[in-house]
């Protein structure tokens, strides 16, 4: 499914993409390489893409929200196995 909302300029596409209590995947499309990052990186999902659909397998998987909590793959999928223990001599 896909919607289109029409938006007054980039900061206020971010805060339309923003404003759902889900966040597992998003995109952004754009012909100018340095404002779709910088929207890219407000969008408060676990992955965005920029210019299209890529499929990384080993990039960590998750969501914001309510598309769940913690990640899996990638380092930090592993990191959420593991328990850091600080240990004084």
């Amino acid at each position: 499914m896909l919607s289109i909302i029409a938006h007054d300029g980039d900061a206020d596409a971010v805060d339309i993409a923003n404003d759902s209590p889900y966040g597992l995947r998003g995109a952004v499309f754009s012909g100018d390489h340095d404002p779709a990052v910088t929207a890219a990186l407000r969008i408060r999902t676990g992955q965005v893409d920029i210019n299209g659909y890529k499929m990384l397998p080993d990039a960590p998987f998750g969501g914001y929200g309510q598309s769940g909590y913690g990640r899996c793959q990638g380092r930090l999928g592993y990191e959420e196995y593991l328990q850091v223990k600080s240990l004084q001599l």
